[in-house]
């Protein structure tokens, strides 16, 4: 059986470059272009994308609503299937415009990877993402140990997560001169600092508490003051493997080097909140948190701005659009406490009345009714 082809090979290396270039995409948006293809070319057992004809996205789309999930065991999800069938039409679509192709695909052809308006509606509804609090947090900051240097690292990454908001890439190649305990504030810088979009933005320390400041900046002191570390070495070193007695790799302290993917901070997060009896949430889930407390925090649109930028949000439509959703037991709160306003509004107007009243009677003022 045909394991590639190579006209195949050929074609999806220009379309990834396209992407990367030209349309400035990510790695992770590539990878999954690539990932749905794959699934494609399996099906097909690698025919020649010259031989694309609308009955194959049809019966490819059939055939993928009946795939099961490898770890769950269940079928796809719709959003799995919108996913991977977008971007199987989007390939298709650059296809059908590209020499060789053009007079072989035609261009309405790769509509037929759409998906029904109902199961389109499932797949891109906006549900409620499950958010720490800042108490579920700052539980399981209190209970991990700090007695070694790597426990002390852990302990620091996800109290340094909940100061920052900082996205756990960038965290992942920080600098310890990035970081300005007198301003208490962290400079990311994109010609070092790996930030969304390549953007360079001051951050400055979230109000989340001074014991998890105080957990940060110990740690910066003991990186610098006793283990006479540079302006240059990262933030949060790599765990050094070293053969022990058992004659067995294992963890033995820290190294001078950055983690080289934000993988292993995800597993430090997710022993800690399991350690602590509770779900895993992921480091990104703490920027939700934070916009969450900004919402009650910020009495003015001049506050959630700054609030926005900390984040290195350039519009704060950005934090409302993206992360700004009401929890769905705060927004029955919030209905339920409409209903009182009106009445505690006019006790209010009462209330001042009166006391007007009784100064102006205790005063002597005279008051003539007509």
């Amino acid at each position: 059986m045909t394991k590639h082809s190579a006209n195949n090979e050929r074609i999806k290396r220009k379309y990834f470059a396209y992407l990367k270039e030209a349309k400035r995409h990510s790695e992770p948006t590539v990878d999954a272009a690539a990932k749905a293809l794959n699934r494609f070319e399996i099906y097909t057992k690698h025919r020649d994308f010259k031989t694309f004809h609308f009955e194959q996205a049809v019966a490819f789309k059939k055939h993928l609503a009946e795939q099961k999930a490898q770890q769950s065991g269940e079928k796809l999800s719709k959003s799995t299937l919108h996913a991977t069938l977008t971007q199987l039409k989007r390939f298709f679509q650059w296809l059908a415009w590209e020499p060789g192709y053009k007079s072989r695909i035609q261009c309405s052809d790769a509509e037929y990877f759409n998906l029904s308006d109902k199961d389109t509606r499932v797949a891109t509804a906006q549900r409620e993402q499950k958010v720490p609090t800042l108490e579920q947090i700052r539980h399981v900051i209190k209970m991990m140990p700090n007695s070694t240097a790597i426990e002390r690292r852990n302990q620091a990454l996800i109290a340094f997560t909940l100061l920052t908001g900082a996205r756990d890439s960038a965290i992942a190649s920080m600098r310890l001169k990035h970081v300005d305990l007198v301003a208490n504030s962290v400079n990311q810088d994109a010609r070092e600092v790996k930030t969304k979009f390549s953007k360079t933005f001051n951050t400055f320390f979230f109000p989340v508490g001074e014991d998890i400041r105080v957990i940060v900046s110990e740690w910066v002191s003991y990186l610098r003051d006793e283990n006479l570390w540079g302006n240059d070495d990262p933030l949060f070193p790599a765990t050094r493997i070293a053969l022990g007695l058992t004659h067995q790799f294992e963890a033995a302290g820290l190294t001078k080097d950055h983690w080289s993917t934000a993988s292993p901070i995800r597993t430090i997060f997710q022993e800690a909140f399991i350690s602590a009896g509770l779900p895993y949430f992921n480091p990104h889930s703490f920027r939700n948190t934070l916009v969450q407390l900004g919402q009650e925090v910020c009495n003015s649109p001049e506050q959630f701005k700054a609030w926005s930028q900390n984040l290195g949000h350039e519009k704060v439509l950005t934090t409302f659009l993206s992360y700004g959703e009401v929890a769905c037991q705060r927004q029955g709160e919030i209905i339920r406490s409409l209903a009182s306003p009106k009445q505690s509004a006019q006790s209010d107007v009462n209330d001042i009345a009166e006391a007007v009243f009784r100064k102006l009677r205790d005063s002597g003022a005279g008051m003539q009714i007509k």
